[in-house]
């Protein structure tokens, strides 16, 4: 060997050395990053390198959690400028920017640091997910020179802020990926509106969607609520979700806003929102609608009597609000709230105030100008509004006069005694009839054992929020572990829910005298006091539809085609046994994905029979005046006429199997081509022979076409207009486990989705978090909560993973914003 020439090999060896073995989580100046290399953080939480999204071959930087199967992106560098081949390299220069290369050196992507930085820069990914360029700053003390926290992509990881750096003006806003395959900025943005009386506004493009409501001091005014179920697809989502160990996957948990009164400006001007009211929308007191006839909310409401725009006027405090739009407001931190009326009394533009601090006994001062616009009443929580009013509204210069102080007091005590009049009779009343009801249950041959409320109780860590698996009309279902170490699911009667007292009889009475492998088993029930439970076998994969209906492609392809038969079939086997072979004819009413449970070995079992019927003798068919069920899934029939019949459930079955081959759900679907729901879109494909069309693409290459084809004609059949025509499910089975010719099926039932007239019946259990369902129990009876670390502080043991706005959904949806816990 050349004597000349070893010390550069031994120059190169250690060059190479160094760039292959340098810290997992750092890389320094002398160092870089290529593609197919990654670093990790120092406990293994997040992993920066380079990817490419969904189908895409574009290759970009970001950062992913290390642990999740699923690779979940919270942040890229080159979302607008993406590199086409696997030369990409990321380094930090000699002036210690940190840039991103490819083929010919070009910088794609920069830091863009405002100063050169000539000692020594380390880049480091932290177990925060922070990517973070270590260096120092004039004066010699270690800073950090520039930090992905401060540039979001879509995800906002705790830790990371929200707003405006008003030092340097930064802004720091997440934005949605354009869509699965593209994280370039998309056209939804959660961000805080930079003003007097800052709040966060969720936009579509230059369109407010919802607001928070501005700062008080200890929450934004709106309090942000919880909802188990979807809702109408005109109103953005916001989402959470929890990682299950179960099926390895993200699952929906729970989602806001829950209601129509989170969206923006839908009252109009000095209108207000409440949900429990019918129509949502209502006028202020001393307001009536702007529009005559009929009543077009858009347009707001006017004051029944003109101000004086002086100091005659006077104000009537509101309480439990969110607080308009804050866009036109001032704040006064200085100020106390005798101030702030004397201020905006003297200022003809104000038209209310109140305390821009709520904490103590309030402080600050916080005024509106002009219109008052995205208004909402809350039962719990809210905070106070004094709003300007004529004199004339409140007595004379703004002060009430005797007589009609006389007249409030002497009518509330009146009122007051009827209330309380009323309310012991009504106590006296219900009573009674729980003491019949309960006795009545206890008196039927139940054929299964009773539990003590105290094993129940020791089972649920005493009915622990973090046992909780869902929420329905009747009440909470709960996980518990007995004694032995079996895994139960408790559901628990609302002390509240009168019509789930007669669904959990219902389902007592039915489910003792049910056994079959594809039905969910009812283990025993305990009617104790005041609590009332059912306690079933736990199914630890939880409801079809969370797996169908999922977010994510990693989600949906856990069940490939031979499982999504195999639970076809047994969900069949299921209905023809209550149609059939059970002791009682019973028709379910309540068929759905929700309501189909999966075991560890996803065997399907159907599960809530609290709107089930049975008949006797050779009935084959009934009558109600109270339709209940599940609008999407319902017969024609039934839906509009009352009657039902094992057919009911049969067109069920037809909807659940389209579904299940799609993966769209038949509630809320839209084509972009036409306004067909689920049913209508698969009868124009089989028409025009292509059925295929139809087809989940999370199955694609894991199924054989003849077989799917011939589901979905099966599933035309069970859909058709008349029950006549419909196939009874012995003959369902039959068809699916032969290649026996099939009749062609006639028109479905229900081809166009009538958004614009439809309304839900249901009395039943509502759908599981991933539905988009709201029913009637709902709307009755919702519960708020706080938002974020409040709830957090109540869940020990869930760690956040970070807010999340999701890419662009599809035509006719608008934006998810998730909330992602793990555990």
């Amino acid at each position: 060997m050349d004597v000349l020439s070893f010390p550069f090999i031994c120059c190169k060896l250690l060059f190479f050395l160094s760039e292959s073995s340098f810290a997992s989580d750092t890389i320094t100046s002398s160092q870089s990053l290529s593609d197919g290399r990654t670093l990790v953080s120092k406990e293994g939480s997040f992993e920066l390198g380079f990817f490419s999204p969904g189908s895409s071959k574009n290759r970009y930087v970001g950062i992913w959690y290390k642990n999740m199967p699923v690779q979940t992106v919270v942040w890229v560098a080159n979302r607008i400028n993406p590199i086409n081949d696997s030369s990409g390299m990321l380094v930090v220069n000699e002036t210690g920017n940190l840039v991103l290369t490819s083929q010919n050196k070009s910088v794609v992507w920069s830091a863009n640091l405002s100063k050169e930085v000539r000692t020594p820069v380390v880049l480091q990914l932290l177990d925060s997910g922070n990517l973070v360029l270590r260096g120092e700053r004039d004066g010699g003390s270690e800073t950090y020179l520039w930090q992905s926290f401060d540039y979001p992509s879509d995800t906002l990881l705790p830790g990371m802020k929200l707003g405006w750096d008003l030092k340097t003006g930064l802004e720091r806003r997440i934005t949605s990926w354009k869509s699965p395959d593209d994280p370039s900025p998309g056209n939804f943005t959660w961000a805080l509106e930079r003003q007097d009386n800052p709040e966060s506004i969720f936009w579509k493009g230059s369109r407010k969607l919802t607001r928070s409501g501005p700062w008080n001091g200890l929450r934004f005014s709106d309090k942000v609520v919880f909802s188990r179920t979807l809702v109408n697809q005109t109103l953005s989502l916001r989402q959470r979700f929890v990682w299950s160990k179960a099926t390895q996957s993200w699952e929906l948990y729970t989602s806001v806003p829950i209601d129509q009164c989170d969206t923006y400006a839908l009252c109009g001007a000095y209108g207000i929102c409440i949900i429990s009211y019918t129509p949502f929308c209502q006028c202020l007191i001393g307001f009536k609608p702007k529009s005559r006839g009929y009543v077009d909310w858009s347009q707001g409401c006017v004051r029944d009597k003109s101000l004086n725009y002086s100091r005659q006027d006077g104000f009537i405090k509101f309480t439990a609000m969110k607080l308009p739009d804050s866009t036109s407001s001032w704040v006064s931190k200085s100020m106390n709230l005798n101030e702030c009326r004397e201020k905006c009394l003297d200022n003809s533009s104000c038209m209310a105030y109140t305390n821009s601090d709520i904490r103590g006994e309030g402080s600050g001062c916080a005024m509106w100008f002009g219109d008052l616009i995205d208004i909402t009443y809350f039962q719990d929580g809210g905070q106070d509004l004094y709003i300007r009013m004529s004199a004339s509204e409140l007595g004379a210069k703004g002060v009430p006069t005797t007589k009609i102080v006389v007249i409030v007091i002497s009518t509330a005590a009146l009122l007051a005694v009827v209330i309380a009049a009323s309310y012991l009779v009504h106590k006296r009343r219900r009573n009674i009839v729980e003491k019949t009801e309960n006795d009545q249950i206890q008196n039927i041959d139940l054929e299964l054992p009773l539990f003590e409320l105290a094993t129940i109780v020791s089972s649920t860590n005493n009915f622990s929020i973090n046992m909780k698996l869902g929420q329905g009309g009747f009440g909470p279902v709960y996980k518990g572990t007995l004694v032995d170490g079996q895994e139960i699911a408790v559901k628990r009667l609302s002390k509240i829910s009168e019509q789930g007292l007669k669904e959990l009889k219902n389902e007592v009475i039915l489910f003792s005298k049910l056994q079959h492998k594809n039905l969910v088993k009812l283990l025993g029930c305990c009617i104790q006091g005041e609590e009332k439970l059912l306690i079933y076998e736990f199914m630890p994969n939880k409801s079809l539809d969370s797996f169908i209906f999922g977010l994510a492609q990693e989600i949906c392809k856990i069940l490939d085609w031979s499982k999504r038969f195999h639970i076809i079939c047994g969900t069949a086997r299921g209905v023809m046994y209550l149609h059939q072979d059970s002791r009682l004819r019973i028709v379910h009413r309540d068929l759905k994905a929700s309501n189909v449970l999966l075991d560890q070995d996803m065997n399907p079992k159907i599960s809530d029979f609290g709107l089930a019927r049975a008949f006797g003798g050779d009935e084959t068919e009934g009558n109600t005046n109270r339709v209940v069920g599940t609008y999407g899934y319902m017969a024609p029939e039934y839906a509009s006429g009352g009657q039902f019949s094992v057919k009911s459930d049969v067109f069920s079955f037809g909807i659940l199997l389209l579904e299940i081959i799609s993966g769209k759900k038949n509630r809320g679907f839209y084509h972009s081509d036409n306004k067909l729901n689920l049913i209508g879109h698969a009868w124009k494909l089989w028409n025009e022979g292509m059925p295929s069309q139809l087809i989940d693409p999370c199955i694609q290459g894991s199924f054989n076409l003849a077989e799917v084809i011939r589901c979905i004609h099966i599933g035309l059949l069970c859909v058709q207009q008349h029950p006549k025509d419909m196939p009874s499910m012995p003959s369902v089975i039959l068809m699916l486990g032969s290649e026996t010719v099939l009749p062609q099926p006639k028109q479905p039932g229900y081809l166009a989705d009538r958004k614009s007239t439809r309304k839900d019946y249901s009395s039943s259990t509502p759908e599981s978090c991933s539905t988009n369902t709201i029913t009637i129990s709902e709307l009755e009876g919702r519960g708020q909560a706080n938002f974020a670390a409040d709830y957090l502080a109540k869940n020990a043991g869930s760690v956040p993973l970070g807010f999340h706005v999701y890419q662009e959904p599809p035509v006719g949806h608008d934006p998810w914003l998730c909330y992602e816990m793990g555990q």
